[in-house]
């Protein structure tokens, strides 16, 4: 049994709660069930729903049942609450393919949940007879994308828990004691938030030059969008002059890229374990994994502490800090402390939900019934003469008379290549916060669109299945954190000389947008990119990386300060990774000094061009390239 519903079950008791004196009320986070199954924990939108919630990522074939026991209060009549939405609904689609039943003690409730309003909300699930114990189920009926937030139980069956806002935040603080003082997590010299390749090389670079360090990141793995999870590969040139070892930690999170290396490939090569086995090396650096910092405080202009929330528990923890990273790439961290920003709301770079296709394998049961003895990594497949059905999508993009990548043409053959690239890319005028959850449904309908015209309408691939799609958004562009300097696109054009050039760029001004040749869809879902060319390498000031108005935030990787154009140039990870590195070697300055960011370029710039000439890698014999 959970001890985590055994918790709320207590709290529900207690005369304490004013929520639970009248009804009794049990509120169920599924994130935090003991068995999740093939349910996934998608936690991407947890600062606009106040919770993350669990997803049936199966790409068509349904999920592993998740499941857990909780203790009641009491026994007796409960009516069941769901909360959760037809993700489909939205753009007027008819189907409902989120499908799921909850099952009590074995025995499916008569609703089918998932089927109703575009919207988030609680769907009603009837009244059950329960004892002071009860088995909560969640049974996924189709694979394709169900999604269940909270589970509530009322003994009084008139009650209708609030639908969202801060009516909807009170009762989850109040139920699950989210309200309840922070656990107190640490003092740290330097406090990261944002796990992917700029937050990890910040981290380790400031933990290597003696700072006590936290990294926070609200994912299981380290490298954002470069992990096992997203599976883009870091681009950008590293170790260049004049400044040939900045470069060298970016070096031995990520290897040179070789062979079979790219974009949507098998998990192994985005070397998820090398970048957690650096992280952990480091005895200065504490790593909290599958914690999302959603509150902060500040106090005369600076960052004192924030909250990271444990995605599975919701549990609470306070960490304080004298110098902070904002590495979220949404500029989470700086819009909490009231950082200054700037966001291209329309014309944006999108997201991309990168997926591939093969054939099935002869062995690929090996594969899904996740035996403990088998190491998938060690299988040998062969391809399978046996077909491999996908079912119809009526409510997915249509796409059964529009041409898209990939789908052969009078002139042209099918091209797997083609399917799930980069440029499968969506929400270019969407809000690139409020929005993003429409914005990966668009890139997951287009997915399936796709998927079911080659297969039912083409008649190709008979022996092919979806075998992976990223859930979490590869995103490219949101908020972009002002510093003292705002580097623009004219800055590359002209070459602009800065005294406290800090780390080179070497992508185009890559900007994408909805690309005209695939049209027809009020939410297009194909960019192309737009290059801006300027004479490379260009070195990026160390200005950009760290807030005009709060005095201890620095920044690194997306939402550092620059403009939209400019953005295409900085945004690649081998480039972010290297802005890290940068901000690790400032904030150790700081501390030695016992000064501010800014005060790094107006006091103590000639210390950072010597680090930046050392360096805060290892031996480069020693790294593996």
């Amino acid at each position: 049994m959970s001890r985590w519903y055994l918790a709320v079950a207590i709290l529900l008791c207690s005369s304490g709660s004013s929520l639970a004196a009248d009804p009794t009320l049990v509120l169920v986070e599924p994130e935090s069930f003991t068995e999740t199954g093939g349910w996934v924990i998608d936690q991407q939108f947890m600062d606009l729903m106040g919770s993350p919630y669990l997803l049936a990522h199966g790409l068509g074939e349904p999920v592993l049942d998740a499941h857990d026991t909780i203790e009641l209060p009491k026994p007796g009549t409960y009516r069941v609450w769901v909360r959760t939405r037809d993700w489909v609904a939205v753009w007027g689609a008819e189907g409902a393919p989120g499908r799921f039943q909850l099952l009590m003690n074995d025995k499916p409730l008569a609703t089918t949940f998932g089927t109703e309003g575009a919207n988030w909300h609680w769907q009603d699930g009837g009244v059950v007879e329960l004892d002071k114990q009860a088995k909560l189920t969640l049974h996924d009926l189709t694979g394709f994308e169900g999604r269940c937030d909270a589970i509530l139980l009322s003994d009084d069956l008139e009650f209708i828990p609030p639908d969202g806002g801060t009516s909807l935040a009170q009762l989850r603080a109040e139920l699950l004691g989210w309200d309840n003082q922070p656990i107190e997590a640490g003092t740290y010299d330097l406090v990261v938030v944002g796990g992917g390749i700029a937050g990890t090389s910040a981290a380790i670079a400031g933990a290597r030059l003696g700072l006590d360090v936290a990294l926070i990141q609200d994912r299981p793995v380290l490298g954002g969008n470069g992990s096992s999870e997203v599976r883009v590969w870091p681009e950008g040139k590293t170790n260049l002059q004049p400044y040939p070892h900045v470069g060298d930690l970016v070096s031995e999170l990520v290897r040179d890229k070789g062979t079979g290396d790219g974009n949507a490939k098998n998990a192994e090569v985005y070397d998820d374990q090398r970048k957690l086995d650096l992280a952990r090396a480091e005895t200065n650096l504490t790593l909290m994994l599958l914690h999302r910092v959603n509150a902060a405080t500040t106090e005369e202009g600076q960052v004192v502490s924030v909250v990271a929330q444990d995605v599975h528990s919701g549990q609470r923890k306070l960490v304080r800090g004298r110098m902070f990273v904002d590495a979220t790439g949404d500029g989470v961290l700086g819009s909490l402390v009231g950082a200054d920003y700037d966001m291209t709301e329309a014309g944006h770079l999108g997201s991309s939900n990168l997926w591939n296709v093969g054939a099935v394998e002869q062995n690929e049961f090996q594969l899904k019934c996740l035996c403990e003895d088998d190491d998938p990594l060690s299988l040998n497949f062969k391809a399978s003469d046996e077909p491999a059905p996908f079912p119809r999508c009526p409510w997915a993009v249509d796409l059964t008379e529009r041409k898209f990548p990939g789908r052969g043409s009078d002139t042209s053959k099918p091209n797997l290549g083609q399917l799930g690239g980069w440029f499968w890319e969506s929400g270019f005028d969407k809000h690139p916060i409020t929005d993003m959850e429409q914005v990966r449904d668009q890139n997951l309908r287009a997915m399936y669109g796709a998927w079911d015209t080659l297969k039912n309408v083409d008649g190709q691939y008979p022996n092919h299945r979806l075998k992976w799609a990223a859930f979490i958004a590869g995103k490219r562009e949101s908020r972009r954190l002002l510093g003292d300097l705002v580097l623009t696109g004219d800055d590359f054009r002209n070459s602009t000389p800065f005294e406290d050039a800090a780390f080179p760029c070497t992508w185009s001004l890559d900007l994408h947008l909805a690309d005209p040749k695939f049209d027809g869809d009020d939410d297009p879902f194909i960019s192309r990119a737009n290059f801006g060319k300027y004479e490379g390498p260009y070195w990026a000031p160390y200005r950009c990386l760290y807030s005009r108005n709060v005095n201890n935030l620095f920044m690194a990787g997306r939402d550092i300060s620059v403009n939209h154009e400019a953005l295409g140039g900085v945004r690649v990870m081998r480039t972010c990774g290297m802005m890290g590195e940068v901000v690790g070697m400032a904030a150790s300055i700081c501390k030695a000094h016992d000064c501010l960011p800014r005060d790094v370029y107006t006091t103590h710039l000639d210390e950072l061009k010597q680090l930046l000439e050392t360096g805060v890698g290892k031996q480069s014999s020693q790294v593996d390239r």
